[in-house]
């Protein structure tokens, strides 16, 4: 188990103090009762207005100290990792925040927190304190469950009762848009792992074809497995699964798309696109996040929150907080377009005829191809991992392009082919070999010295050499066997040659590959250097 933490003992209260020493925490502190009692609350709050406290076990950050603050909560009660706070922990949250208006408590529906925030609303109660109690319970996943568990609809619940609040509203009044907020929500949550609440000796029940539908946020089994698959097709059984749960009719909803853990930003936002895609996307007005919200430490999943929208909601969650951990509200819409500019013609010259020319490059680009995985497992050792898919879509662009090319005329094919990859390809590979062809394209000299020009050119604007553990290792002896009058197949031999001596060259002195430790280089060919080879191997067998 890889994780930063020092023990699970101290992690929530370490993790507390770093929030409040955090740019996000300065308008936080916290009550002085480590370790049993470690309750988050805002430095300043307006005594007159009610207070609204939620909390319950940590593990779900942002929620719920990331929340406190004006325009939300007054205080979070957090508990150990996954575990429920005590009624003493609870009750000094009351006692710290609650004036003469009272207290609101928004309470997750687990058996734990139901109880312990409960019984220290009686006991605040008892002492002269007004304190009212909503429970959320969102999760629509086991319909005929008689308390359905309180996932990420908390925070929303958290935020119109914090709007509320901070209008002067008195506590029936906040209480009441609470609880009717709360009948309001739906949520289901899918996930491909489940979570490891610091458990050495963790092992998961999902494996690499298994995924869950409707599950909750302590690693609990979700209510069913389900096979991997794409993206879009997993966000239309989740949203089918909570369209299913809502009543019909012509209502609107806001849509929060909540993160669990692990999910990288360029995931979450693919999410969104997937959602869009759904029929449930139709009857969503409003979109908050997609965003960590209610997270799981580190599952690698997602949850849905659906809230209808009345006036009083809308205005409620548009409403601008002081936490840093509220996404915001956007409208849910189309992508906003502008015209694209006109950009120079990539096909500046007639297309032309060669047969010969034309099956090779075929042969070569079907190659690179085909060898887009291997390059990329060879290129995971040394670099990003992505060599074989930039070669590939390099492939594939001039493969769309072959009946446009003018094949009988070398020096406008090498420009054409420096314009295609200009326009059509990513990487440092990319843009230098476009460099290569467009240089060969302007050149006067023959097609094989034209094709050095451009090496040349590229070894300018690149910064390598022979040598330095690149693809030039490769391009370079290649292109002197050709411009020596050689075959093809003396210029794929002098290609592998050059790829394999990459594996005995020790440090790299250009690419991202120069910042890889020379240790783990030992033995590994240059995967760009490894692409020309099998490149020109490929055409040279044809």
């Amino acid at each position: 188990m890889k994780r930063f933490f020092n023990s699970r003992e101290t992690l929530v209260t370490e993790s507390l103090d770093g929030l409040l020493r955090s740019s996000m925490g300065q308008h936080l502190c916290r009550l002085d009762g480590y370790p049993e009692i470690k309750v988050v609350l805002r430095k300043e709050r307006n005594p007159e207005h009610v207070a609204i406290i939620s909390g319950g076990g940590s593990g779900h950050e942002p929620a719920h100290a990331g929340f406190v603050g004006e325009g939300m909560l007054d205080a979070a009660v957090c508990g150990s990792v996954f575990a429920s706070p005590g009624v003493d922990a609870v009750l000094a949250a009351i006692l710290a925040v609650s004036g003469k208006a009272g207290c609101l408590l928004v309470i997750k529906s687990y058996t734990g927190d139901r109880l312990n925030f409960t019984l220290a609303a009686e006991q605040a109660r008892d002492m002269g304190i007004p304190v009212e109690t909503v429970i959320v319970g969102d999760d629509i996943a086991l319909p005929d469950s008689r308390f359905p568990r309180g996932l990420a609809g908390t925070v929303l619940v958290q935020k119109i009762a914090g709007h509320a609040a901070s209008q002067g509203e008195p506590l029936d009044v906040v209480a009441r848009k609470a609880r009717e907020a709360a009948e309001k929500i739906a949520s289901i949550g899918l996930s491909l792992t489940d979570c490891n609440a610091y458990d050495t000796a963790h092992k998961t029940r999902l494996d690499d074809t298994q995924a869950e539908l409707g599950l909750g946020i302590h690693g609990e089994p979700g209510a069913q497995q389900i096979d991997v698959a794409k993206a879009d097709n997993l966000m239309a059984q989740a949203a089918a699964a909570l369209q299913k749960a809502l009543s019909g009719g012509e209502k609107k909803y806001a849509l929060l798309l909540n993160m669990l853990g692990s999910i990288p930003p360029v995931e979450m936002t693919l999410l969104l696109e997937a959602f869009a895609k759904t029929p449930l996307a139709q009857k969503v007005e409003l979109i908050i996040g997609p965003a960590p919200v209610m997270t799981a430490l580190d599952m690698n999943g997602f949850s849905l929150t659906v809230i209808e929208l009345t006036d009083d909601i809308t205005k409620a969650l548009k409403a601008s907080v002081e936490p840093p951990a509220w996404p915001g509200v956007a409208t849910f819409g189309k992508p906003a377009l502008r015209k694209m500019p006109a950009l120079p013609e990539t096909f500046e010259v007639a297309a032309s005829s060669s047969p010969q020319l034309e099956a090779l490059m075929r042969t070569g680009a079907e190659a690179l191809i085909e060898n887009a995985d291997s390059l990329n497992a060879l290129d995971a050792k040394i670099g990003d991992g992505d060599a074989g898919s930039t070669f590939a879509e390099a492939a594939k662009e001039i493969l769309n392009a072959l009946d446009r090319l003018p094949l009988a005329d070398p020096h406008a094919l090498f420009g054409t082919i420096g314009r295609v990859l200009t326009r059509h390809t990513g990487g440092s590979s990319g843009a230098l070999l476009s460099v290569l062809f467009s240089t060969a394209g302007r050149s006067t000299s023959s097609w094989a010295v034209a094709l050095q020009e451009g090496l040349e050119a590229m070894q300018t604007l690149g910064g390598a050499k022979p040598g330095d553990r690149t693809m030039i290792d490769a391009i370079d002896p290649a292109l002197k066997a050709l411009a020596d009058g050689g075959s093809i197949r003396d210029a794929a031999a002098a290609a592998r040659k050059g790829a394999d001596a990459t594996r005995k060259m020790g440090k790299a002195h250009a690419g991202r590959a120069s910042y890889v430790p020379e240790s783990q280089m030992n033995d590994v060919p240059d995967p760009g250097a490894e692409a020309i080879a099998r490149l020109l191997e490929a055409m040279s067998a044809s």
